[in-house]
């Protein structure tokens, strides 16, 4: 008889976490039907306010992701809800040709509040990225020769259409798309290197949020700014993640005292809702009737939707709560690292990101769900917070407490994969 084959196999960290029993939950609807594009838990969620998600068994759960920092004011705040609620029984999409009031509201809204000179509408902030580098080039066309390569950092997420992930540097593609290149982020040597006759533009995010919340410094952004204005070519700011107040100003840039030709903004813009704008400044204001076109793009709905959102960011004491806030979140999530023996601690304003000792973040994610705390894990080893900005600090308190005992829940578990190993 072998006796190896009579050895129980090492537990794994995520069957032992199944053993803690987290909850599989029924609901009178199945996923089968449902592409698996993206990993998702059983639950299935039926309502939200505020900081606060329920599934379909009642359980409450606290949502620090927000759909990846889409609900800026948090799940159906009443503001949104009024805005949507009245607009649809007034006007939803009278169609790309034709105006309508809250599109022109908030493009005018947007182009005061941001310094910005022109504002186009869309869907996501992959298409406001994608839009910013079609624009790029046609400045290009116009005034540096037909120049069309863009400078994008490496590690960068632009998004997932062909176009953007390309500029993210997605290896994807073979042959791959032509006219990106990539350095590294947050060193200005390999720009001023990288750039030839043909470059057009430089686009970058000034958080790097895929990337495990990895922001730009301000000797590096500003240094990016004067390379540009030296070089006659466009900064591009791609602030999907960053915009909208998240940074604790209404745009990232803000903060870092620099100014870009041409924003990309989406997610927080429209509170939960698609919705997504391209700003354009100065020089880089060059397109023409019919090089920008879809069926949603400015529709009434979405457009009140951002008006809503935007009057409230800019609202008395908004900017100051995220401020407040982001410091209060920021304190308290370094206690709990050091307590917990993890990493390094980045990010601004109520973008945060908490380097783990080790690659355990997916668990340390299952194990806050069973704790009902949703956590969101950009990679391996880095959990990421991108929690509403009407969030209280009564909220980071629980937010805080969970995730303790997500890594107590781990660290125990941790134990006895090891003891089994050893058996």
């Amino acid at each position: 008889m072998n006796l190896f084959n009579l050895r129980r196999p090492a537990p794994s960290l995520d069957d032992l976490l199944l053993d803690a029993k987290t909850p599989m939950l029924c609901d009178e609807f199945s996923s089968q039907s449902l592409m698996p594009t993206v990993a998702r838990p059983p639950q299935v969620f039926v309502r939200g306010q505020g900081s606060w998600l329920w599934d379909s068994e009642g359980r409450a759960y606290l949502d620090f992701t927000q759909g990846g920092a889409a609900n800026s004011l948090g799940h159906s705040p009443s503001v949104l809800v009024r805005a949507l609620a009245d607009q649809a029984q007034a006007l939803i999409n009278p169609g790309i040709g034709l105006h309508n009031r809250s599109q022109l509201n908030l493009v005018d809204r947007l182009c005061h509040s941001t310094g910005s000179d022109q504002a186009y509408l869309l869907n996501s902030g992959a298409e406001a990225c994608e839009a910013a580098i079609k624009l790029a080039r046609k400045w290009g066309q116009r005034h540096r020769g037909g120049a069309y390569r863009i400078i994008t950092a490496s590690h960068a997420c632009h998004g997932r259409s062909l176009a953007t992930r390309a500029a993210s540097g997605d290896n994807c593609f073979e042959p791959p798309l032509p006219g990106f290149c990539h350095v590294p982020f947050n060193d200005l040597p390999a720009l001023h290197a990288a750039v030839d006759a043909q470059t057009v533009a430089i686009m970058l995010e000034p958080i790097q949020g895929d990337a495990g919340v990895i922001p730009a410094t301000e000797h590096y952004l500003k240094g990016v700014e004067r390379l540009c204005r030296e070089l006659g070519i466009l900064l591009i700011l791609d602030e999907v993640q960053t915009g909208i107040g998240r940074c604790g100003t209404l745009l990232a840039e803000q903060r870092y005292g620099v100014r870009a030709d041409i924003v990309a903004l989406g997610k927080g813009l429209g509170g939960g809702v698609p919705l997504a704008a391209l700003l354009a400044r100065g020089k880089a204001c060059c397109f023409e009737l019919g090089e920008l076109e879809g069926t949603h793009h400015g529709n009434a709905l979405m457009a009140a939707a951002g008006v809503a959102v935007l009057d409230s960011v800019l609202g008395h004491g908004f900017l100051e709560h995220v401020r407040d806030t982001a410091q209060y979140l920021g304190e308290g999530l370094a206690r709990v690292a050091h307590r917990y023996g993890q990493g390094e601690l980045r990010g601004q304003g109520l973008l945060w990101g908490l380097t783990l000792s080790d690659d355990s973040a997916d668990a340390v994610v299952k194990a806050a769900l069973y704790e009902g705390l949703i956590l969101n894990a950009p990679q391996p080893d880095c959990l990421r917070f991108t929690p509403a900005l009407t969030l209280s600090k009564s909220n980071i308190d629980e937010m805080l407490l969970r995730l303790a005992r997500a890594f107590s829940r781990v660290h125990t578990t941790q134990l006895q994969c090891r003891k089994g190993i050893a058996v």
